[in-house]
């Protein structure tokens, strides 16, 4: 927002375009072209006005036409929080203590499907990139959940990516963390079971080196590298599913608090009765 003139004709100055959050802080969404000077006066008189009413934190969302005025906010104090492809979140604590400010998103989520079918054989892949490539080793499908996207959905597209193959999704049957992995930062993947639906393989080349449907057995034997055991954990984790009835947990869809969007709640139904 520009200067506006009074009615006595003094120029005033206003604050930028902004709505509270739900933390007692600002947030500063900037959608059209300003000028540095007048963009450098205006952010210094709204940081006074939001110390003033006891805000606390103050985000400016700057689209990336807008990168001219990052150096201007830097220098009033302002640091970088995250970085999207059309936009840059840079942000400011206000009061003289500990900051609450909850930093950037610190995993990536990734699946791993676990589909067998009848004559209880895994659908495997070789991937042409990797630490594995070149090995011989089978491995289980992965991928990484685009934004937005759930864990079934998520699990089904990959699967569909790679292989070709139509699945229904069952459930997550183990989760494991691990750390700095991709630009330092730590990934949550979600061993998920599904049922083909489909059994024609047809690979995505850009990706995949080869597909195929494999016994479990032969599958398991494999040497999997020490830190690759999480697929021959997979294995025994589907073992325990179809033969000693290992649980899991399914999706339960429930409302949002966070949009009108249902989200959904993993859960072993078998043992609510759900």
């Amino acid at each position: 927002m520009d200067k506006a003139t009074s009615e006595n004709g003094v120029e005033e100055v206003q604050l930028l375009p902004f709505y509270p959050d739900e933390h007692e802080g600002i947030i500063v969404e900037m959608k059209e072209a300003m000028d540095p000077d007048d963009f450098s006066v205006i952010l210094r008189y709204s940081l006074s006005q939001w110390k003033l009413q006891e805000k606390k934190g103050v985000w400016i969302k700057l689209p990336i036409q807008l990168v001219n005025l990052v150096e201007i906010a830097v220098k009033e104090g302002f640091m970088y929080h995250h970085a999207e492809p059309h936009y840059l979140m840079l942000v400011y604590w206000i009061p003289e203590t500990l900051s609450t400010i909850p930093a950037n998103a610190t995993h990536r989520l990734r699946i791993g499907a676990i589909i067998m079918d009848d004559k209880r054989e895994l659908l495997v892949v070789q991937e042409k990139f990797g630490k594995l490539q070149g090995t011989g080793i089978w491995k289980i499908p992965t991928g990484i959940l685009e934004e937005g996207e759930d864990i079934f959905s998520g699990a089904r597209r990959e699967v569909k990516e790679e292989t070709g193959i139509d699945t229904e999704f069952m459930n997550v049957l183990a989760f494991r963390q691990y750390h700095k992995s991709f630009f330092q930062k730590s990934t949550l993947l979600f061993l998920c079971m599904l049922r083909p639906l489909s059994f024609d393989i047809q690979r995505q080349d850009s990706e995949i080196e080869a597909a195929q449907w494999m016994p479990i057995t032969e599958y398991a034997a494999q040497p999997f590298p020490p830190e690759y055991s999480i697929f021959k954990h997979a294995a025994d984790i589907c073992l325990a599913k179809v033969d000693k009835g290992y649980a899991g947990f399914s999706p339960l869809p429930i409302a949002s608090s966070f949009s009108d969007q249902i989200s959904h709640l993993y859960v072993n139904k078998e043992d609510l009765n759900l």
